[in-house]
């Protein structure tokens, strides 16, 4: 089954919250607010344990990385899964199992039995579970509100997300300090029940026609439709390259925080809170836009913002000069990614929109292990500050590539955008199917 797009109600709605006045995506959101601060509570908790049990940063990392390479691996069958079944009830799923998971540990950790191969086993359940739900849910603010608020429901979204990433570990820290690690856990878990809820009382309308042929010919064909379309290609790329130099700047902040401002925990706690604060405003900025017209001009601006952000905080050797420069960073950070989201989604038909954001989760999520393997490898050989100067300076390059690609992208990209918004008409298929062709000849 799919979604029905709510129609919109009679009270006026403010520019920035305008997709809230559609009821599905109103009770999505209510059920993220409180779910995704269990989410980001769960890593600090699980973190900590870990190191508490062990002693081993190794066993942090293989820990970390059991989680998320299982989300690399199998999110084109997640896209599959999302444009071949009904999106709502395959996040009950998804949702009901991670409650499951996550409650799981908290009783292992509540009852002092927890072992580290408990959570390196949980851990890597959860990443096969998250390789469904992150495509899923993707694709699925597109069945909650119609294309024209889809740049508001986005943002609406990455504002809880990055707000929770600023509350959650900060409550996490203080629920572990007072009670331990399980009863985060059992937070997140419960936390769980709000995004159920939402979902079971959505409103429903008929299924949309099955996907033809073999589960390899959708994969492949989802593979095709990012390859041989020009922009989305270019953004696809561009979110990669900012996951991976993006990375080190997460990964080694523990390393900042203690031996180059030499602060210890507080100093990490506030670094990694200034940049949720900036990943915040950026996510309120995009709220407040109408439309798509000129995001390319700010995916630009944001990449390079990121860039000269992360050289100037790699030369920084003042902590609160730090901290003000992580502002900027998570702000363009999510500008960019924000903004490659919504041109993404615009330009991608419905019966394709699964698997192309699980392109995008694989560009954006599952890149990440291989920028920590990266990162930990750079910095043993240059050191922290350069490695992270380092990432910037990529990141510069590439905001400058495309850049030059810019004026070649817009009319494929303006086209497919037009062509979308006549929502599978047939002119919208001859507007699609001469852009592909040209596309495909000219790779």
């Amino acid at each position: 089954m799919k979604i029905k797009k709510s129609q919109p109600q009679r009270k006026e709605w403010p520019v920035a919250l305008r997709a809230l006045r559609h009821h599905n995506f109103r009770l999505f959101f209510s059920g993220q607010l409180i779910s995704l601060i269990g989410t980001w509570m769960d890593p600090v908790a699980e973190s900590w344990l870990i190191y508490r049990l062990t002693g081993s940063p190794l066993l942090l990392g293989t820990v970390a990385f059991a989680g998320q390479i299982p989300i690399f691996l199998l999110m084109p069958i997640g896209g599959i899964v999302a444009d071949r079944y009904d999106r709502r009830s395959i996040l009950v799923v998804t949702q009901s199992l991670m409650t499951a998971l996550t409650l799981i540990l908290a009783g292992l950790t509540l009852t002092h039995v927890v072992q580290p191969w408990h959570v390196m086993l949980l851990g890597a359940l959860t990443g096969i579970v998250s390789a469904f739900d992150i495509p899923v849910r993707q694709a699925f603010i597109a069945d909650m509100v119609p294309r024209e608020d889809m740049v508001n429901a986005i943002a609406l979204y990455s504002a809880i997300f990055n707000g929770a990433r600023v509350i959650g570990p900060a409550l996490a820290g203080i629920v572990v300090a007072a009670m331990g690690e399980g009863w985060c856990f059992l937070a997140n878990g419960l936390s769980f029940l709000a995004v159920i809820a939402g979902l079971l009382m959505m409103t429903a309308a008929p299924a949309h026609p099955a996907l033809q042929g073999s589960p390899m010919q959708n994969i492949i064909e989802g593979f095709r439709f990012v390859t041989r379309t020009a922009p989305v290609r270019a953004l696809m790329l561009l979110v990669g390259l900012i996951s991976v130099t993006g990375t080190p700047g997460v990964v080694l902040m523990p390393v900042f925080a203690d031996q180059v401002l030499h602060g210890g925990a507080r100093a990490l706690g506030l670094l990694l809170g200034a940049s949720g604060l900036g990943a915040l405003c950026g996510a309120i900025t995009l709220a407040t836009r109408k439309n798509v017209s000129g995001l390319e001009r700010w995916i630009l601006v944001a990449c390079n913002t990121f860039g000269a952000a992360l050289i100037l905080f790699s030369l920084s050797r003042t902590f609160w000069l730090s901290v003000a420069l992580l502002v900027p960073v998570g702000f363009s950070v999510v500008l960019e990614m924000g903004s490659s989201n919504t041109l993404i989604q615009s330009m991608v038909p419905d019966r394709l929109r699964g698997r192309v954001m699980a392109v995008y989760s694989m560009m954006f999520i599952g890149m990440a292990p291989l920028g920590a393997l990266l990162a930990g490898s750079v910095a043993h050989a240059i050191g922290a500050p350069m490695t992270v100067a380092l990432g910037g300076a990529i990141s510069i390059i590439g905001g400058i590539v495309f850049a030059t690609r810019l004026s070649a992208l817009r009319p494929a990209a303006r086209a497919l955008v037009a062509a979308q918004q006549m929502s599978g008409t047939a002119p919208a298929q001859k507007i699609i199917t001469p852009v592909l062709s040209r596309q495909g000849e000219a790779s």
